[in-house]
């Protein structure tokens, strides 16, 4: 079940049904037959304006800044970061492609943007939260490579760029019932009164939407989080229990650093959608949540809490990483350069100062240091 669906008030069986008797379907939501509905008070629908349009700000601002500087700055085009320039991605098309007609859905009560948009839009916010999932278990997976099994080759970048290509596509195919199974058209209520509607249309209204919802959110939620949470589990055991020799010791406290972060991000999305599985799954067990007196401000303001996590990573890559840090302020300073990666440089000078029996040594702890390290 797809968040446009739901805001229309359709779901299981009660889909839309755009036939003879269409006219007859009064869960349609229609600004007339939803006295009861809050989010038609105008005190509700400005908080709703100023919460969605916070969330697209900060997101597009703060993704766009970290895939501009992932692409800017040298220093930062690891493999760790080349994925996390990917989230980004997948969370910039959610506030620049999904958010805008979301809001606007829920205001106006009905569809007003045409065929096309009916079914692109709610394909492209599946796409995106795919996208976010499975680049939250590659990363997770591919520290726990380097971490747990001590392996110093790194994944290179032709293999990274690959991988993320089949996230996408696996994403794509995951997603593509919300483009398939969907209508659109327009129904008559009353004489010269008539609204448009997009929502799913399964050939099994009930079982088929029932369906495709507990799979996604097996897909999408619980298995994604098992599989990281077992990963980072095992990294964090294997980090705590480290003893790092004299002179490793400073690149053992960037891994735990890193790590630290990475763990945070994948529990600022697994709490920013928790409510809104929750609530989507009491859907599919029980129709009758839908005719809740407060049914779609319920679900908008889950919806809002689980878009939070589109504009969080940023501030946590701001908070928690000093290379992110120094990247940001050094884009909004307008330097011509940045001293990134300070403990690259203070390594670089180290160099310099070693004897040549050093320097291959050095060589191998800056090559397993990029490899796991943002």
């Amino acid at each position: 079940m797809d968040s446009l669906s739901l805001i229309n008030g359709s779901s299981g069986s009660k889909e839309l049904d755009i036939g003879e008797d269409s006219s007859a379907d009064v869960t349609l939501n229609h600004p007339l037959l939803e006295l009861g509905d809050s989010t038609k008070l105008l005190g509700v629908q400005v908080v709703l304006i100023l919460a969605y349009s916070t969330i697209i700000l900060l997101g597009v601002v703060g993704n766009s800044l970290v895939i501009y500087v992932v692409y800017k700055f040298k220093t930062l085009r690891t493999v760790t970061n080349f994925f996390i320039a990917n989230l980004a991605v997948a969370d910039l098309l959610v506030n620049t492609l999904c958010l805008p007609f979301t809001l606007a859905y829920t205001l106006l009560g009905e569809w007003k943007f045409g065929h096309v948009l009916c079914f692109t839009l709610p394909y492209a916010q599946g796409l995106a939260v795919h996208v976010s999932t499975i680049t939250l278990n590659v990363i997770a997976l591919d520290r726990h490579r380097c971490i747990v099994y001590h392996l110093d080759t790194r994944m290179s970048k032709d293999t990274c760029f690959l991988v993320i290509a089949i996230t996408w596509i696996v994403s794509a195919v995951l997603a593509s019932p919300l483009a398939i199974f969907r209508e659109y058209g327009i129904v008559d209520l009353s004489p010269g009164d008539s609204i448009e509607v997009c929502g799913e249309k399964w050939p099994d209204s009930s079982t088929d939407s029932t369906l495709y919802s507990i799979s996604t959110l097996l897909l999408q939620y619980v298995l994604p989080l098992a599989i990281i949470s077992f990963a980072y589990i095992r990294i964090w055991s294997k980090l705590r229990n480290h003893v790092s020799p004299v002179g490793r010791n400073h690149r053992h406290q960037r891994r735990r650093k890193t790590t630290k972060m990475l763990v945070t991000m994948v529990v600022v999305f697994a709490v920013s959608w928790l409510p809104f599985h929750a609530f989507q799954l009491a859907i599919d067990i029980d129709h009758s949540v839908l005719d809740m007196k407060d049914f779609r401000l319920l679900y908008t303001v889950f919806h809002i809490v689980a878009m939070c996590s589109t504009f969080a990573n940023p501030l946590l890559y701001g908070w928690m990483n000093r290379n992110y840090r120094s990247a940001f302020v050094s884009v909004f300073r307008c330097k011509e350069r940045l001293d990134l990666l300070h403990a690259e440089g203070q390594a670089a000078t180290a160099v310099r100062n070693k004897p040549k029996k050093a320097l291959e040594a050095q060589d191998i702890v800056t090559t397993h240091l990029n490899a796991t390290d943002v």
